[in-house]
C-alpha cells in the first residue's frame, strides 16, 4: 500500500488570519478612544510613572499640528485603516459560501494583496511619526509607540503569514506601496516644512535640549529697529502669531525676529501647557499648525521672513531686517 503524506502546514499560516484580526482591532479600539477624546475635548489618560512629563508629553504630540490631517483627528484615519485590515483579515474567516470554491480562493487572494499593501503602508507611515516624535517632537507618546507596534506587526504577518506563489509579490507590491505612502505622507505634511520665503532665506537656530513648558526655549537673537518698528505695527492692525512653546517652527519665527521685537508683537498659546495658554482661541480660530500669523483676514502657516510680514501687514518703515541675508 502506498502511503499519502500530506505536508503539515505552519502554525502562523494557521493563526495569521485571526492574529492580524486581534491587533487591528486592538488598533481600532486605541484609534477610536484617541478619536473620541479629541473630538470631545477631553484628556487622554497617560498611564502610571512621572504623571506629569507623561501628560506633557502626550498632550505635545496629540494636540501638535501632526496629529491633524485635512482638518481631522490623526486618529480618526487610523481608525479607518485599522477597521479595514480587521475586515479584509477575518472577513473570508467569516464568509464562507458553499459551492464556491473559486469564489473563496479568489477572495483570500484578494484580501491577502490588501492585507500586504496595507500593512506596508501604515507601517512606513508609523515610522515616519516615530521619526517626527523623536527628532521634532521631541515627546513620549505611548499611544503613537503602541500603533507603529501594532502597524509593524501587521506588515510582518502579512508577509508571514502565508505561502506566496508569485515571491515576486512579495517585493513588487510593498516597494511600490512604500514609495506612494512615503511621498504621500510627505506632501501631507509638507506645508510644516515649507521654506517661507520665495528665496528660502532664513535665520536657523540651534537647537539640542527638549522644550520645557511653560517657555519652551529661550530667544537668543536680538532684535535690531526695523525688527521692533515692524513688531509693533503687527501689534496695531491687529496681526496675531499663534504657537506652541514646544514647536521649533515657532521657536524659528522668535529668532528671526529677536526677543525685543517677540515682546512687541501678539503671541497666542495654543498648548494649554505653556504660558498664559488660550487653546480655545486657536480652536476659535482653526489653527492647524504652528506657527500661524493672522494678518488682515488671512492666515500665513510656518515661519515667515520680516519681510513676508511686512508685505502682508502693508509695514511700510524700515526694512534693513537684521536676519535676512541680502546678497546683493
Amino acid at each position: 500500500m502506498s502511503r499519502i503524506s500530506r505536508r503539515s502546514v505552519p502554525w502562523i499560516h494557521r493563526w495569521s488570519r485571526p492574529m492580524i484580526g486581534a491587533i487591528a482591532i486592538a488598533g481600532a479600539i486605541l484609534t477610536a478612544y484617541l478619536t473620541v477624546t479629541k473630538l470631545t475635548g477631553g484628556e487622554v489618560a497617560c498611564g502610571a510613572g512621572d504623571a506629569a512629563t507623561m501628560a506633557t508629553g502626550c498632550k505635545n504630540v496629540l494636540d501638535s499640528p501632526y496629529a491633524t490631517v485635512f482638518g481631522l483627528p490623526l486618529s480618526l484615519f487610523g481608525f479607518l485603516a485599522y477597521g479595514s485590515m480587521s475586515a479584509a483579515s477575518l472577513g473570508p474567516l467569516l464568509i464562507q459560501p458553499e459551492g464556491k470554491k473559486s469564489f473563496r480562493k479568489q477572495l483570500d487572494e484578494w484580501t491577502w494583496l490588501f492585507l500586504l499593501a496595507g500593512g506596508t503602508s501604515m507601517a512606513v507611515f508609523s515610522g515616519y511619526l516615530m521619526y517626527i516624535l523623536a527628532t521634532e517632537l521631541q515627546s513620549v507618546c505611548y499611544y503613537c509607540i503602541g500603533s507603529a507596534v501594532f502597524s509593524l506587526s501587521l506588515m510582518g504577518l502579512s508577509i508571514f503569514g502565508r505561502e506566496w506563489e508569485e515571491v515576486g509579490q512579495l517585493f513588487f507590491i510593498p516597494i511600490v506601496v512604500a514609495m506612494i505612502t512615503f511621498v504621500g505622507t510627505l506632501g501631507v505634511y509638507s506645508h510644516l516644512h515649507q521654506p517661507t520665503a520665495a528665496d528660502g532665506r532664513i535665520f536657523i537656530p540651534e537647537v539640542d535640549t527638549q522644550p520645557k513648558p511653560p517657555y519652551g526655549w529661550e530667544v537668543t537673537t536680538e532684535s535690531d529697529q526695523s525688527e521692533i518698528e515692524l513688531a509693533k505695527h503687527l501689534t496695531s492692525v491687529g496681526a496675531k502669531m499663534y504657537g506652541a512653546f514646544w514647536c521649533p517652527h515657532c521657536y524659528e519665527q522668535k529668532q528671526v525676529l529677536g526677543k525685543e521685537a517677540v515682546q512687541e508683537i501678539t503671541y497666542i498659546e495654543c498648548d494649554p501647557s505653556g504660558k498664559n495658554p488660550q487653546p480655545e482661541v486657536c480652536t476659535a480660530a482653526e489653527i492647524r499648525s504652528y506657527p500661524t500669523w493672522e494678518i488682515n483676514g488671512e492666515k500665513l502657516s510656518g515661519a515667515q521672513l520680516p519681510e513676508t510680514l511686512a508685505q502682508e501687514s502693508g509695514y511700510t518703515g524700515r526694512t534693513d531686517w537684521k536676519y535676512t541675508i541680502s546678497g546683493r
